[in-house]
């Protein structure tokens, strides 16, 4: 991984949590495009399954699950469509 990638988790997320949203947009980026590894490409995902992931990700932090998930919608990383969301975009992990 990168150096700043790196920096970037270690600020903004502890304990498997994010803490809170990077004011900086790249940050946030990356960031995202973290928690968006969560779902699985080419599934659907009802919006309730969608909510429960992104809760997780924002127990005991000042981040709502609401605005990430907006986040993620806005920067292409996921898409919806009548109440289901699918990964769009982001990174995913290959083994060689």
């Amino acid at each position: 991984m990168l150096p700043e990638y790196d920096k970037v988790v270690r600020t903004f997320i502890q304990d498997g949590h994010l803490v809170r949203f990077p004011a900086r947009r790249g940050r946030r980026r990356l960031l995202l495009e973290l928690i968006a590894s969560s779902f699985e490409p080419g599934r659907r995902f009802p919006e309730r399954e969608v909510n429960v992931v992104l809760r997780a990700w924002c127990a005991g932090g000042q981040a709502d699950y609401v605005t990430l998930r907006r986040y993620l919608v806005d920067e292409g990383l996921l898409s919806r469509e009548h109440g289901e969301y699918w990964r769009t975009g982001g990174w995913v992990p290959v083994t060689p």
